[in-house]
Parts: C-alpha cells; sequence; structure tokens
C-alpha cells in the first residue's frame, strides 16, 4: 500500500509540474505577442503612467476665446487671414538649353541630360535649406537627380542601419513622389556609375554659397553633358541665390513645393514630435514655442563671448580663434560683447524673453516650448525663463527614452571598455624582463608620457589648452550629431504647430538664416495669420537698458513701450525679412512667390469703424501691408471655393488692452500665495487707443 501511495504521489507532482511548464510557455507566447501586436496601444499607456517631469500648474482659468485679450495674445492677425499657401505651378520652367522655339511644360522631360550626385553637410537648417535648392538645380540642367548624401548620418558610427542617409530624416518616397511632376529621381546610380564614384572617376564641384543659375550652366552643365553625371558637394546650407529673376519665379514655387510638401519626415520621427504636440495641447490652452539659437557656433561668430561667465567665455573665444584662423571670421578675437549686444548682434537671452512675454500680457501658468537640440550654457540660463513661467517644457520632459529610443532604431552598443592585462602576467613579465636585462646596475628608463585619462579628455579642460584646433570628434559625439538631426526635427514640427512663436535669434556660426528663419518662413507660408514675434534686438536691447536697475519691477511708460514694439514686431518683422533674411535664404520668406491673397481682402477686417479717418487709415493698412508682402497673386476659384469662411468677432478692437494685471510690475513671482502681484496699475484705456492706433496704421516707422 504504501509504494502504491508513493507511485500516485509521484505521478501527481510530475503532472503539476507539467502543468506548470505549460502555464510558463504560455504566459511568454501571450507577453511575446502583446509586446510584438499591441506596441502603439503601449505606447499610450506608457504616455499616461509615466512619471514625465512636467506636470501643468494653471493659477488662472483660461481666457474664452472670444475675449480681445485672448485675440491679442493668440492671434489671428487679421491683417494677413486672406494670405494662403498656393505653390502650384502658373506657368513654363523657362530653360536655357531648350531652343527659343520650344515649350517646356511642368512635367519632367522623359530624356534627361545625365545624373546629379549631391552629398549634403551641416546641421538641420542647412540640410533643410540646401535639399529645395538641388532640387531646382536638377530642374534646370534638365538632370535626374539622385536622393541627396547626408554626411551627417554616413559619417556617424553606430547609428541605425535601418535608416541611412536621406532616409534617416526624411521619407523618401513621399519625396519621390510628390515631385513626379516636377524632377526625375532615382534612390541610386546605375551599376556603372556606382564603381566610377568608388574608383573617383565622378567629376566633382564644391558649390559656393549662393551660386547663381549662370554657375550651374556654364560650369556644371557642359560637364553634365560629357560624362552624363556630376557630384556635388554642398556644404554652407544653401547651393542657389535666393532671389532668382522675375523670369525664374515658377522655380521658386518650385522650392516651396519642395520645402513645405514633399520633405515629410520619417514615419517614427513624425509620430513622436505629434504625440509630444498632442501631450502639450492635452491641458486644453494655446502654448508658445521658443528658440533660443544660442549655439556655440553663432555666438563665437558674433563675438558674444562675455555674454557668459568663466567656462563657457573661454568655450567661445576658443571656438572664435579657430574660425578667424580658417578664414570663416574676419574680425578681432577679442570683441565687446556689451556692444554688440546693444547693436543687435548677439541673442536674446531667455531671461529676456521672458521679461517680453511677461510685459505684453503672458500670464505665469502659460506653456512655454524650448525647442534646441542645444542650448548653448545649459539649463543654467533658462533658470529666469523657470522663475517667471511655471510651465517651461522640452523634448525631453514631453516624451521618454523609450520613444526616443525607438526613433533612433535599432543601435549597437558602442565599446568603451579597453582590454588590460591581467595583474598575475604583468608580474611575470615584469619578472622575466628584470632577468633578462643587461648588467646590473641599469640606468633608470626615461619617464613614460603623462597619462590622458578620459575624464581629463572628454571635458572642455582637456583640450582648450592643450591645442588651438578643435579636438577631433569621438565615435559618441558623431551618434549625437546623428541624433541632433531627429531631435531639430521633432522641434520643428513643434514650433511651426505652436500658437506663437518668438526667436532669439535668426543667424547661425556663419552669419546665415537659422533654424528660426526657417520655421519662421513655413509658419508665414503656412499659416500667415498666426502670431510670429520677430522682436528687433537693438530696440529690445535699448529697452531693457532703460529700466536695467529696475528690470523686475517696471512703470507703466516702459511696459507701453514694449507692448508696442511687440506688437509693431509682427508687421515690420517681415519689412525686415524680406529686406535682411529672404536674401541670404528663400524659405526664411517664401512671400510673395508662394502665397496668394483671397478676393475678401477688401471685406472690413475691422468692425466700430465710423470715421472716414479710420476708414482712410484701414485701407492705408491693407496697402501697406502689400507693400511687406510684395505683389501677392489672387487666389485661384478653386481655393476661394475650397477656404472656409471665418466669422468676424463684432467687438471693438478698443477693448484689444483690456485691464492685465498679469503683466504689469513684477515678472518673479514672490514668495507668498498670490502669483500676480502687480506694482502698479496701467490706465488700460490709454493704452488701448495707442494699440488700434498701431493697428490701424500698420506700424508706420
Amino acid at each position: 500500500m504504501k509504494g502504491e501511495a508513493k507511485m500516485v504521489f509521484k505521478s501527481r507532482m510530475k503532472w503539476v509540474g507539467l502543468l506548470g511548464l505549460v502555464l510558463s510557455a504560455f504566459s511568454l507566447f501571450v507577453h511575446f505577442l502583446l509586446a510584438r501586436y499591441t506596441e502603439d496601444g503601449i505606447s499610450d499607456y506608457q504616455s499616461s503612467v509615466t512619471i514625465f517631469s512636467w506636470r501643468p500648474i494653471f493659477e488662472k482659468t483660461d481666457l474664452p476665446r472670444t475675449s480681445p485679450l485672448h485675440r491679442k495674445l493668440w492671434g489671428p492677425i487679421r491683417r494677413y487671414e486672406p494670405l494662403n499657401p498656393d505653390a502650384n505651378p502658373r506657368g513654363y520652367y523657362p530653360v536655357s538649353y531648350c531652343p527659343p522655339n520650344l515649350t517646356v511644360t511642368a512635367a519632367p522631360p522623359l530624356q534627361t541630360n545625365g545624373y546629379i550626385f549631391v552629398r549634403i553637410q551641416g546641421g538641420f537648417h542647412e540640410i533643410r535649406n540646401s535639399i529645395p535648392d538641388v532640387v531646382v538645380v536638377a530642374r534646370l540642367l534638365n538632370a535626374t537627380l539622385v536622393i541627396p548624401e547626408i554626411q551627417s548620418t554616413t559619417s556617424s558610427k553606430g547609428i541605425s542601419s535601418e535608416f541611412k542617409s536621406f532616409a534617416y530624416l526624411y521619407n523618401e518616397d513621399q519625396f519621390m513622389i510628390a515631385l513626379t511632376e516636377d524632377v526625375k529621381i532615382v534612390k541610386t546610380l546605375p551599376k556603372n556609375l556606382k564603381g566610377a564614384r568608388r574608383k573617383k572617376e565622378i567629376p566633382m564641384f564644391r558649390v559656393p554659397h549662393s551660386a547663381s543659375p549662370y554657375f550651374y550652366l556654364h560650369n556644371v552643365l557642359p560637364v553634365l553633358n560629357q560624362h552624363s553625371v556630376v557630384e556635388l558637394v554642398v556644404s554652407d546650407g544653401g547651393c542657389l541665390q535666393a532671389v532668382l529673376p522675375p523670369n525664374l519665379e515658377e522655380y521658386q514655387r518650385l522650392r516651396c513645393r519642395v520645402a513645405f510638401h514633399a520633405l515629410r519626415f520619417r514615419q517614427e520621427v513624425q509620430e513622436l514630435a505629434t504625440r509630444i504636440l498632442y501631450r502639450l495641447r492635452a491641458p486644453g490652452r494655446p502654448f508658445i514655442a521658443f528658440d533660443p539659437g544660442m549655439t556655440r557656433d553663432a555666438l563665437a561668430y558674433h563675438g558674444c563671448a562675455e555674454l557668459f561667465q568663466d567656462v563657457h567665455t573661454e568655450l567661445i573665444q576658443h571656438k572664435r580663434s579657430w574660425m578667424r584662423k580658417r578664414g570663416f571670421v574676419k574680425g578681432n578675437l577679442s570683441v565687446d560683447s556689451a556692444k554688440q549686444r546693444l547693436n543687435g548682434s548677439c541673442p536674446l537671452m531667455p531671461e529676456e524673453v521672458g521679461i517680453l512675454l511677461r510685459a505684453y500680457g503672458y500670464s505665469s501658468d502659460t506653456i512655454i516650448y524650448v525647442s534646441g537640440g542645444e542650448v548653448f550654457g545649459g539649463q543654467r540660463t533658462l533658470i529666469p525663463l523657470h522663475g517667471m513661467f511655471d510651465n517651461v517644457v522640452d523634448r525631453t520632459s514631453l516624451s521618454t527614452s523609450w520613444e526616443l529610443s525607438r526613433m533612433y532604431g535599432r543601435e549597437v552598443n558602442i565599446a568603451t571598455y579597453i582590454p588590460r592585462i591581467p595583474p598575475f602576467l604583468q608580474e611575470e613579465k615584469k619578472l622575466e624582463d628584470w632577468k633578462t636585462s643587461g648588467p646590473r646596475p641599469r640606468p633608470l628608463p626615461p619617464p613614460p608620457a603623462r597619462p590622458k585619462y578620459p575624464y581629463n579628455i572628454e571635458g572642455w579642460w582637456g583640450w582648450v589648452a592643450e591645442s588651438d584646433n578643435e579636438p577631433d570628434s569621438t565615435v559618441m559625439e558623431l551618434r549625437t550629431n546623428a541624433h541632433k538631426l531627429l531631435w531639430e526635427a521633432i522641434d520643428y514640427v513643434i514650433c511651426v504647430e505652436a500658437d506663437v512663436f518668438i526667436p532669439g535669434f535668426d543667424r547661425d556660426g556663419k552669419g546665415h538664416p537659422n533654424f528660426a528663419s526657417l520655421v519662421m518662413g513655413h509658419r508665414l507660408y503656412q499659416s500667415a495669420a498666426s502670431i510670429t514675434y520677430r522682436p528687433d534686438r537693438k530696440k529690445v536691447a535699448k529697452l531693457l537698458e532703460e529700466t536695467r536697475n529696475h528690470l523686475y519691477r517696471a512703470n507703466r511708460t516702459w511696459l507701453t513701450s514694449v507692448r508696442r514694439h511687440l506688437r509693431k514686431s509682427l508687421f515690420d518683422g517681415l519689412t525686415e525679412a524680406y529686406a535682411k533674411s529672404k536674401p541670404l535664404s528663400f524659405l526664411s520668406h517664401p512671400v510673395p512667390e508662394c502665397s496668394c491673397l483671397r478676393s475678401n481682402l477688401n471685406e472690413t477686417p475691422f468692425t466700430g469703424l465710423s470715421s472716414p479717418s479710420q476708414a482712410q487709415a484701414q485701407a492705408q493698412a491693407q496697402a501697406q501691408a502689400q507693400a511687406a508682402l510684395g505683389h501677392v497673386h489672387h487666389c485661384p476659384a478653386w481655393i476661394e471655393n475650397a477656404s472656409i469662411s471665418r466669422s468676424r468677432d463684432k467687438d471693438n478692437d478698443e477693448d484689444i488692452d483690456e485691464d492685465d494685471s498679469t503683466s504689469s510690475g513684477l515678472f518673479f513671482r514672490p514668495s507668498g500665495g498670490n502669483h500676480e502681484v502687480g506694482g502698479g496699475e496701467i490706465n488700460s484705456k490709454e493704452e488701448a487707443q495707442l494699440e488700434d492706433q498701431e493697428e490701424l496704421e500698420g506700424a508706420e516707422r
């Protein structure tokens, strides 16, 4: 009986163990299925339960969207509401390689002169500026364009092998499909030309910045006809002059079709940008996007080193010295940064931008998104902005490391381990060397070179004092440079879609328009009526100097001056961009070539105009708006019919500056309970009349 009981017990244990194994296998199978087929659901779940570093803080209820103050702070700008994007072809492409009696249609010719292979060097804004130029050059020369190669990704080590070159940042298929009717595009060179390229037998041109059409037609085209292929190296963020002759205006619209329609970020980047944008809008409030534009190259080029202290000043000066030796900078090494700042040549610091926004009327609980892959000076420079606004966020506080890793793709681990000889082998080798060495007494060997430990090399102190040259990029730095392209792509999407955008600087480390300029150009094309501040840095520096001793307790007169300046920058800034930025980058001001005016421009944009003088001022304002934008083409009928009629507010614009204590007096919140203490009441009626006059007169100055 005992033996049978043991057998039954063992048999039951076996069945229990087998059942446990089956359940474990089933559990693993279910987990694999969840990980494989519910990836999007998991990401949404993680976004809801992950403790992000941002928790919205709102002290006051949101303003009604119909209130005059909401319209003043968040728009839209009525004067630019009739402006619509229109980059469709309006005629034929004039080309010099065709006989005079031959008409060229919009579609690309079936027979081309050869292939153009392009390598683009530089950062995000330089790449985005160069690609439309390359497409226009291919069309100008009647050439087949090979998908451009982005050097920042091909030279990087350890990035994902899933995405190569152009596809690391942009959607290749969308790029080719969108331009089917304009340019013939292929992904790679034919096999015979690939071999010639490996042997470096393809003629190559290092294209100068803003080269003229004459350069391509008289230098590149003959070589293209002879060899059927040329290679272009673009390194300065633009290989074709920004302003083309009037007879080449159709090529300008091709630039817009490339930049604003054909260039779409790859799916993983676009999805993450959409998620971050959704999280920004989740509280149900509008937000401001702020691009500081404070990169080390830009600060060094413009001589703004003394805006910082200690370490950062030395790093900027070291970079400026490096630029001077290579001819990028022609000025002196030591520059009076205070003078440069007063001249408007230096970026606005985050503290100064925060003061402007608070003075204009934005409350302390306004959501501010800080863009930029690099803010020189680190988080220390953003501390004053955090002190003035509760909800200052960036890409890192609105996404998880898991989401960023998914965007990067599968990357190999960079080996940081240096193999070392085991200690016992070292001792044996020393003993053997001692026994086999020459006669005693032996002279001491020369002292070894000072070892360079990693912590001495990675920091600024490891190379600033040792060499005048910039250190070679490490493998990790090359990978980070590739990641920066993706970071700035996310920031670009959010800045374009933001309710309000304000730049800290609009020039890069070569004096060309930067990331912020491209954003402002895209916003002007896509939604001209959205609020985009273009503050005059020289005027702002003067205003800040006037009240430097009482910066955070400004008086009513100073607040009125700041509000007037920011309001005027919505209009005067366009005129300045047309004069200064457009000659350097067409995409920074793609109007009037890529826009059209709806016929309702002549309708009354302002209500409550009772006197003939006000009606005359309104007509003058419309004329000045069109003068600032240039001669704008009237929209075709299909745009007129498709445009949704927007209801006009019936409120009188005299209420546009109602009493708002959030912008008075203190910009920093006191430690007490009331966060919105004003240092003095503002005569809102008087200021409202000033604002109305500026709105009607079109900021004459």
